[in-house]
């Protein structure tokens, strides 16, 4: 119940904080949602079952050019995010039957991979994809503050939605399951555990919400190419979100988010030509002197209190 009540205030609060700020808050707020929704998802496989996946940037990537695909086809907008988010999901199965019995840093090879296969075929299918010249997308027929409210919503809700699913699946016979495999895979089996299921749902959980990011993304920006929706930063970007809030943890994705996105626009700010670098550092650092994510203080907390 703790957790419901945490994920209704803090959305609330946020949408609250973002709709009465300028188009500055409202940029910041819309990528806080994304980032929020796409460490939460990587936490799925990568967090719960233990699994190293570099495989976000395929599924943000698919469900960008898949929506974008679609509206010119002529569906509408928010149908096409939906499909979008299905064509996720049904690759992510599918692709999850073929690697997921790789361990370690081979099945991280593997899912890093498959960005770069998704890359070049859309490079190659330039009739359907425009290749390298990118796809646009149509845009909405409101004004520029408009537009931005109407996307901050939709991510907000998408993370919403994320984070309700990842605290079922929390509570639930997957999540235990999927502890289960990150502890002991071998011993999990042993004891009748369908760790291929486990880790193929897992694994289809991680690209349906990142695809529908993906799909609402491409609308955001009105304008899509291979190098950007495909950027292998979008693979790395979750995974150290979720390190800094907290491996595993419900709410640690989001928190890692939130720090991940405040030290991006700081160093933006202050460090422009050698941003990436300090950014770089900084993490580094925060991972090292917190392995455990930021999380994790408020465990170191109340073993004090209670010690």
């Amino acid at each position: 119940m703790r957790s419901w009540i945490t994920l209704a205030l803090g959305a609330a609060a946020l949408a609250a904080l973002m709709l009465t700020g300028n188009n500055y808050f409202l940029r910041l707020g819309t990528f806080f949602a994304m980032y929020a929704t796409l460490a939460l998802s990587w936490n799925f496989i990568g967090g719960l079952a233990g699994y190293p996946s570099f495989a976000t940037a395929a599924f943000f990537g698919l469900g960008c050019y898949a929506s974008a695909i679609l509206q010119s086809k002529g569906l509408p907008m928010v149908p096409a995010w939906g499909v979008a988010g299905l064509a996720a999901i049904a690759f992510a199965a599918l692709i999850g039957l073929a690697i997921l019995h790789l361990k370690g840093h081979y099945f991280a090879i593997a899912s890093l991979a498959i960005a770069e296969v998704l890359r070049e075929l859309v490079n190659t299918q330039g009739h359907l994809t425009g290749g390298g010249m990118g796809l646009n997308l149509p845009i909405l027929k409101l004004g520029v503050e408009q537009q931005a409210r109407v996307f901050f919503v939709a991510m907000l809700l998408l993370a919403t939605v994320t984070a309700a699913v990842s605290i079922i699946v929390h509570g639930s016979k997957l999540g235990f399951g999927l502890r289960c495999i990150q502890q002991n895979e071998d011993a999990a089996v042993m004891l009748g555990l369908d760790a291929r299921a486990h880790k193929t749902a897992a694994f289809a959980l991680s690209a349906v919400f990142t695809g529908v990011a993906g799909a609402i993304y491409g609308n955001w920006v009105h304008y899509i190419e291979p190098s950007d929706v495909f950027d292998v930063l979008l693979a790395v970007k979750p995974l150290v979100m979720v390190l800094l809030g907290g491996l595993g943890t419900l709410f640690g994705p989001v928190i890692g988010a939130a720090v991940f996105l405040l030290l991006e626009e700081v160093v933006w700010r202050s460090f422009l030509t050698v941003h990436a670098a300090v950014l770089g550092a900084l993490i580094v650092l925060l991972v090292l002197f917190l392995p455990r994510g930021l999380a994790a203080i408020r465990f170191g907390w109340r073993k004090g209190a209670t010690a």
